[in-house]
């Protein structure tokens, strides 16, 4: 369950960043009221997976699925451009996030 906490504590970073944008600087009210409970969510799971995995491996996978997930929906959802390089950077921070999670000591 430790892991799948964490999964959605990413989740939840991710829904509130992509909300934070699509708030328009919080002068939506829906989006920004998201942001407001998808970040609180978020950091609720995350403390509930950290009782019982390492802080840096699971604060490192947390904010590794944002930046991968903001990133794809960026692109998607935004228009946002990647260059060759950027592809690279975030190709090696899912290499990351698995070996973390394959190196874990449970």
């Amino acid at each position: 369950m430790k892991w799948i906490y964490c999964f959605i504590a990413g989740a939840l970073e991710i829904t509130w960043a992509v909300t934070m944008k699509m708030s328009d600087g919080f002068t939506l009210l829906i989006p920004s009221i998201i942001t407001g409970i998808g970040y609180i969510a978020s950091a609720v799971f995350l403390s509930i997976a950290l009782k019982q995995l390492p802080l840096g491996t699971a604060y490192a996978m947390w904010t590794g699925m944002g930046i991968v997930g903001t990133t794809l929906l960026g692109i998607f959802l935004f228009h946002e451009k990647l260059t060759v390089p950027q592809v690279i950077c975030v190709i090696l921070i899912v290499v990351g996030i698995a070996g973390l999670k394959i190196l874990a000591k449970e």
